[in-house]
């Protein structure tokens, strides 16, 4: 039970990892080289479509981490794990302290009343989603390792 435990936790917080990844290098990418107006709307419409399941996946990954780390805590790795489960806790701080805020703007914006920073702050999002990307690869490849 624990093993499947492992797999799934490591599966969902791989695929987590990528959709990050894919919004970072692909997705705004992509958005930013639309003409202004539709590249304003991509990302507020983005910011509602993940704005609604992100936080449910997050949470969830550090709480499967945590049941992992609990259910298996005299096994090996456990340490690992329990490292993953700090970085995925402060990803979650992240978000809601850094993060979310911006996208909570971003997501209203339409171009009859987005302010006129409004590339600014998607900039400052795009800065705080690469290190908060960086902080969930490094607690992806420590649950790796601790399967092992």
């Amino acid at each position: 039970m624990v093993n499947a435990l492992e797999v799934v936790t490591t599966v969902i917080v791989g695929l987590m990892v990528g959709v990050e990844f894919s919004v970072a290098f692909i997705m705004n990418r992509i958005l930013n080289a639309l003409p202004e107006d539709s590249s304003q709307l991509g990302h507020a419409h983005g910011g509602r479509l993940l704005g609604a399941v992100m936080p449910v996946w997050y949470i969830g990954s550090l709480v499967l981490v945590a049941v992992w780390a609990a259910a298996g805590w005299h096994h090996h790795g456990t340490g690992l794990v329990v490292t993953a489960g700090a970085l995925l806790a402060l990803s979650v701080a992240m978000s809601i302290l850094l993060l979310v805020p911006i996208n909570n703007r971003n997501k209203t914006w339409t171009p009859d009343n987005r302010p006129a920073d409004w590339k600014q702050q998607l900039n400052r999002w795009g800065r705080w989603h690469y290190v908060r990307l960086a902080d969930i690869i490094a607690a992806f490849a420590l649950l790796v390792t601790a399967l092992t």
